[in-house]
């Protein structure tokens, strides 16, 4: 590998990381659209205070970005509180009104600078090794690698310092003001680091991919676990996976690096979505069958039961009267029956005729008495 693929990589990863702990909480929080709100709005922040400083790389644009993102959200906080919009109609009214005009200042009067929208729609991870920082005429390597490694030390600090914090407001915001841990100030604070981040990735990646980077791992990990430290660990696991595959497959293909990093990362979530252990498609299509089976397994000890006391010629224990007594289709029958069988609770005679086991007698006398 060359130097630049290195470099690429390593800011890919670190945006991925430092993006996937904010992430996290606006999953939990169920505001994943506010993620995509604020990584668009912030461009009109970036260029707001690039017409103040004059300068692209000024630390003040991060200022700039973050204070339009909280903008956003207390703007929508307000349209909320009326109850006269719901919040996602809330967002979708902001969103679009401060992000276009951020189009319009940049494509009327920054339109010979490098602050475009389509690099800031879609960002190009490619350039990022071009633009280094240099001290004294000392190669400290890119600028990205150095502003996305800043911002997950401080995502990281943060979260440590206000990890209980952070919980109780996610899951619990009136317990946190029983308390006096001011569930709003975690609020407006937690869509502060939203905003620093996405604007600090903006460079590198460009809107689209930090939304694919904050939302994706983050959704993806709670498909996994219910326990939040864990979440956390996969969601950054995740973003990382994603952004060296997504690397390598633009290599592999020749394409756009921040586009194939978004689907990567939306292939990994599907594969996810299906295959989780205990929320994925497939396992809950497992437990959906082997409930069904177990009620159909209780129903057929009840059945048998009820008809154990009467006389042989009127028993109807034979797989044959399943179909017509409990509406069942031959092969369903034979499934419940083998599982049943499986389980202890019915056993087959040679003559093919089904008889409760102790068990399986115990199990439908319980079941009747509740």
């Amino acid at each position: 590998m060359t130097r630049s693929q290195i470099e690429i990589q390593a800011i890919a990863a670190l945006a991925a990381a430092a993006c996937a702990l904010p992430g996290v909480f606006l999953v939990l929080r169920r505001m994943s659209l506010m993620c995509d709100a604020i990584s668009h709005v912030v461009l009109l922040g970036i260029v707001v205070m690039f017409f103040v400083v004059g300068d692209l790389s000024s630390p003040l644009l991060t200022v700039g970005a973050a204070i339009t993102g909280v903008l956003t959200v207390v703007l929508v906080e307000a349209l909320t509180r009326t109850n006269l919009v719901k919040r996602d109609a809330a967002i979708g009214i902001v969103f679009p009104l401060l992000f276009s005009l951020g189009v319009i200042l940049v494509s009327r009067h920054a339109g010979d600078v490098h602050l475009d929208t389509d690099a800031v729609l879609l960002g190009e991870l490619a350039w990022a090794p071009f633009n280094r920082v240099s001290i004294n005429g000392h190669d400290l390597g890119p600028r990205g690698l150095w502003s996305m490694g800043a911002v997950l030390v401080v995502n990281i600090a943060l979260l440590l310092a206000f990890y209980k914090e952070l919980k109780l407001a996610t899951f619990d915001a009136g317990l946190a003001a029983s308390l006096g841990l001011a569930p709003a100030v975690v609020h407006y604070g937690l869509m502060t680091v939203v905003s620093i981040t996405a604007v600090e990735a903006f460079d590198v990646a460009g809107s689209i991919l930090v939304v694919a980077l904050m939302i994706a791992p983050a959704a993806a990990a709670w498909l996994v676990t219910d326990r939040l430290d864990h979440m956390l660990y996969v969601a950054v696991a995740m973003g990382v996976v994603g952004a060296l595959g997504g690397y390598w497959a633009a290599h592999w293909m020749d394409a756009s690096i921040a586009g194939c990093i978004a689907t990567v990362l939306g292939l990994l979530f599907g594969i996810t979505f299906l295959l989780a252990p205990s929320r994925g498609l497939v396992s809950l299509a497992w437990r959906r069958r082997q409930q069904k089976l177990s009620f159909a397994g209780t129903m057929l000890t009840i059945h048998l039961l009820h008809h154990e006391d009467m006389p042989e010629a009127e028993k109807e224990n034979r797989i044959a009267h399943l179909g017509e007594h409990l509406r069942w289709g031959d092969h369903f029958a034979m499934t419940v029956v083998r599982n049943a069988e499986r389980e202890g609770l019915v056993s087959r005679s040679d003559d093919g005729k089904l008889n409760l086991t102790s068990d399986g007698r115990s199990h439908a006398l319980e079941v009747v008495a509740q």
